[in-house]
């Protein structure tokens, strides 16, 4: 049994073009921060379960874990929307690979060179540091979920925490993209995004706390 586990936090349009594409699953569950908008009825709306958490992706991760009844779980942002053929992809993955975890290929929803110069350099990312981000989903079974210690209630970081814990040799990219929405690179500028990115990831790995890292990036 596969349950998808979406954080969201007034993601009310975005949410919707995700659950949109997720035909397939046995179980999708919403875990909501605290909307003031429409998130909560778009999930209902698509017959999503509706799991209510404190405001932050690694509670709210977690908590969608702890409520999810599948023996394999698939974490999504709900920005992020998955093409055609996931589930036979995931399938096939459970299938020959059950003692692994996978990712999606990162892309992006913008025709812009700077977003097929990026989704080149998170390619290269993840095949030499064996590190995906959030926006590429996590599909891990329960049992390795479990043995690993699950997501942690960081407020920043907890998608590298968790995929550290898994390690690179039980980390799969499936040959799949997973579309994430380029908003946040078209508003703060692809440079400056990206860079403030790569910033994180390299005071995370210095051993700056995760608390500290968001309240320089706030």
């Amino acid at each position: 049994m596969l349950s998808v586990v979406i954080p969201a936090l007034n993601a009310g349009p975005e949410l919707e073009s995700c659950l949109a594409e997720l035909s397939g699953a046995d179980e999708i569950i919403v875990t909501d921060g605290g909307s003031t908008d429409d998130t909560i009825l778009v999930a209902e709306r698509a017959r999503a379960r509706v799991v209510q958490a404190p405001r932050g992706r690694g509670v709210q991760l977690q908590a969608g874990a702890a409520a999810a009844t599948g023996d394999w779980l698939l974490f999504l942002h709900a920005d992020t929307k998955l093409g055609r053929g996931w589930h036979e992809a995931v399938a096939q993955h459970i299938a020959a690979r059950s003692h692994m975890a996978a990712c999606f290929r990162f892309q992006l929803n913008d025709g812009a060179w700077q977003a097929r110069l990026l989704e080149r350099a998170v390619a290269l990312r993840v095949r030499v540091l064996g590190l995906p981000y959030g926006d590429q989903g996590l599909l891990i079974s329960r049992a390795l979920y479990e043995a690993v210690g699950g997501y942690r209630a960081l407020p920043l970081m907890e998608d590298v925490d968790l995929v550290r814990r898994v390690g690179r040799r039980r980390l799969q990219m499936l040959d799949m993209a997973a579309a994430t929405s380029a908003e946040r690179w078209r508003r703060d500028g692809w440079l400056r995004r990206s860079a403030r990115n790569f910033a994180c990831l390299a005071l995370y790995t210095l051993g700056v706390s995760p608390e500290r890292i968001a309240r320089l990036y706030g």
